[in-house]
């Protein structure tokens, strides 16, 4: 089995769109969410896989194109909570441990 571009672009598909729907404000932003999105897409891919027994799609075509799918829709949801994450320690750059805590506490 040749493996070719299309098997390789999945993992780089979720921080696009996540950079194009919520354009970064910093560099540093920008390489982060790259980064964990990446990340989060191909280990929640890979936990989705192993989960639901996937693994036998890779014999075809179709079961690549359909991982691809798996491991894009794993990727949104890292790329959303690095962003929260970048909001949320923004707003508290000044703030104490216990002002941070205190607001954890209230929206937990």
């Amino acid at each position: 089995m040749r493996f070719g571009p299309e098997q390789h672009a999945a993992p780089c598909s979720p921080p696009i769109v996540v950079i194009l729907m919520t354009p970064p404000r910093t560099y540093r932003e920008w390489a982060v969410g790259v980064i964990s999105t990446v990340v989060t897409g191909i280990g929640g891919g890979a936990i989705a896989v192993q989960y639901f027994g996937l693994q036998e799609w890779v014999d075809s075509v179709t079961g690549l194109v359909a991982l691809g799918g798996v491991i894009f829709g794993r990727g949104l949801p890292g790329g959303a909570i690095v962003r929260w994450v970048f909001n949320f320690i923004e707003k508290n750059r000044d703030a104490g441990i216990d002002e941070v805590a205190k607001e954890v506490k209230e929206v937990l």
